[in-house]
């Protein structure tokens, strides 16, 4: 079982010990260690909640939003949690206690990531109950057959678009998604408008009175159409956790409405009694006896009790708020936890489907009688840790999974983002040359750059941790590329695929440069951008830069400009490198790093 691979595996990576300790889990990018705490509240749902700062940089690309984690001191219990994220050096997360522990103040707290029981348990739940939902349970059926299914052929409609700046492709997937009577997917490469065509596809939907789930694997995605709904003037609910949600989306949120409702004060009169219980326990704490001892666990049962009449106040607060809501939206395991077992919607949108396990989609497909997987299969699939789930198929999306045998199927043809010959390599090599750019976009100078660094010296190097791969020489002419290019550095980023390569950026380049790993920064765009490939051995071992989709993603984030950084005689081996240094040499874009050295 795949789910359950992948749970040993988080188990095995997340362990400490005295034979692993923290050097290894800092190492490998799961351990933030020590923290500062800045701020401690009782949350929403009246649990601990911590913000934090970092007295150091490091990488916390691993650190996703909704991530378990636990809270540690040497010689304590730790205490299990969920991250609400990270926001560069800050973060905040909820601990699953009754009350702050005692030393969550004290010099040495730290937080690591935990395997997350709580969503495999739910995974393997949706798909053991795959067949008591009959429409989804055939969506199974036909998605792992043998035949094709689905075309794609809507009926030319009369339409009258919201957007009347949507291309011809967009417009066909806009009449796909309104027609659709099964499983649709919307292929959106990098660039081509695939939110402006959900956001116009939803408000047509919403015009013909049908209820819509919207959904997608991170928070992010989730905000990203939710802004776009509000800003259309559609009434959405957010459901999941508000702490992270963007500002604009935030009134909103079940949280957010409950600010302006008459059950807010009674839940505050709550809140300021189990505040009142918890400080009496914590007097009984400081005593030892046996009568103290019951005393407190008196207190405490009454905070728990107090704690349920909230939540059940909540529950039917919220049931109201879904009736009046056209669109309810939120990540999978957020939908679940909202809406339990039972609801029904006309449909079902998914975005980011390419980034989403086949089991967490599962979890929600069961509420809807029609589906839209939106994404792209030739970007970042699914983060998987155990390769051995990997190598059975964990890895394979939802939205990759579909693409075998859905037909119905509607191609984005037109990327908005790129210079043409920034967007060049990719059309060819992932979309068969289909990928279109418009002529606003076209070259008017040299806009892609490979700077080899093959004879210069500059190897790959293992970190001071002796784990993560670094390239310093690289990092010296990433400084040199900012200043001969006269780079704005505040419209420009640093990526990378290895976290080493990036923790050393963090330090060496200038503060007002994004730094971030290739994964963290999937989604989005700057006007230039630096990418250093790190590798450069004598054996042309070339590690995870074999993932062609993760390069796929590095090479389109750039408006303007891209610099690419490599020792093109350790890539080159390669076929997909191989071609992509002669598309450089065909377009000109070709350089020795000995330019800048001398």
């Amino acid at each position: 079982n795949c789910i359950s691979l992948e749970m040993g595996e988080q188990e095995q990576r997340y362990k400490t010990g005295p034979e692993l300790g923290l050097k290894k889990l800092r190492a490998d990018g799961v351990l933030l260690h020590p923290i500062q705490v800045t701020r401690k509240t009782f949350g929403y749902a009246d649990y601990p909640e911590i913000s934090f700062r970092l007295p150091f940089s490091t990488d916390t690309g691993n650190f996703r939003d909704s991530s378990s984690i636990e809270c540690f001191i040497e010689g304590e219990d730790s205490v299990k949690g969920i991250l609400f994220g990270m926001d560069g050096s800050q973060g905040t997360f909820r601990l699953f206690a009754p009350d702050f522990p005692d030393w969550i103040e004290d010099k040495g707290v730290g937080i690591k990531l935990a395997p997350d029981h709580y969503t495999s348990e739910l995974m393997k739940s949706a798909i053991e109950g795959l067949s008591e939902h009959p429409a989804a349970f055939q969506l199974f059926q036909h998605i792992h057959g043998e035949a094709a299914f689905g075309a794609n052929e809507p009926t030319p409609i009369e339409l009258s678009f919201r957007n009347e700046g949507l291309n011809a492709h967009q417009k066909n997937a806009v009449l796909g998604m309104v027609q659709n009577t099964d499983l649709l997917l919307i292929h959106g490469p990098p660039g081509t408008g695939k939110t402006t065509t959900l956001l116009e596809g939803i408000a047509q939907l919403i015009q013909e009175g049908k209820r819509i789930l919207v959904t997608a694997p991170s928070n992010a995605a989730v905000d990203n159409i939710a802004k776009g709904l509000v800003e259309n003037g559609c009434k959405i609910l957010r459901v999941g956790n508000s702490l992270k949600v963007d500002e604009v989306i935030f009134p909103f949120t079940s949280e957010g409405k409950m600010l302006h409702a008459k059950e807010h004060k009674e839940i505050k009169r709550l809140k300021i009694q189990a505040e009142e219980y918890r400080r009496m326990a914590m007097q009984y704490k400081r005593r030892f006896g046996k009568d103290e001892r019951e005393q407190r666990s008196l207190l405490m049962r009454e905070v728990k009790s107090i704690r349920k009449q909230i939540r059940d106040l909540r529950d039917y607060f919220d049931e109201k708020l879904v009736e009046q809501a056209d669109v309810v939206l939120g990540t999978p395991v957020g939908l679940k936890n909202f809406l339990g077992d039972d609801a029904q919607y006309d449909v079902l949108v998914m975005d980011e489907a390419g980034q989403a396990l086949e089991p967490l989609a599962w979890l929600v497909i069961p509420y809807a009688h029609t589906w839209i997987l939106a994404g792209d299969p030739f970007q970042l699939p699914p983060t998987v840790l155990s390769s051995a789930a990997e190598q059975a198929g964990f890895a394979v999306s939802i939205l990759e999974q579909a693409f075998k045998q859905c037909k119905n199927r509607f191609f984005l043809a037109t990327q908005y983002r790129m210079r043409a010959s920034i967007a060049g390599f990719s059309s060819a090599y992932f979309y068969e040359g289909a990928l279109l750019t418009p002529p606003k976009q076209a070259d008017v100078a040299v806009h892609i750059t490979f700077f080899d660094t093959a004879g210069t010296g500059f190897e790959e190097q293992h970190g001071k941790d002796g784990f993560s791969l670094l390239n310093e020489g690289e990092l010296d002419l990433v400084r040199k590329i900012l200043i001969e290019e006269k780079i704005d550095t505040t419209a420009a980023a640093f990526i990378s695929p290895y976290a080493g390569q990036i923790q050393l950026a963090k330090d060496a380049l200038p503060n007002e440069l994004r730094v971030s790993t290739i994964d963290s920064f999937q989604g989005q765009e700057r006007a230039t951008i630096v990418l250093s490939l790190v590798r450069s051995n004598p054996d042309s071992t070339i590690g995870f830069l074999k993932d062609y989709r993760r390069m796929n993603v590095a090479l389109t984030r750039a408006k303007e400009r891209l610099f690419v950084i490599g020792d093109s005689s350790t890539i080159g081996q390669d076929p997909f490198y191989a071609a992509f240094l002669v598309y450089m040499e065909a377009i000109g874009g070709y350089r020795s790093a000995w330019e800048l050295m001398n």
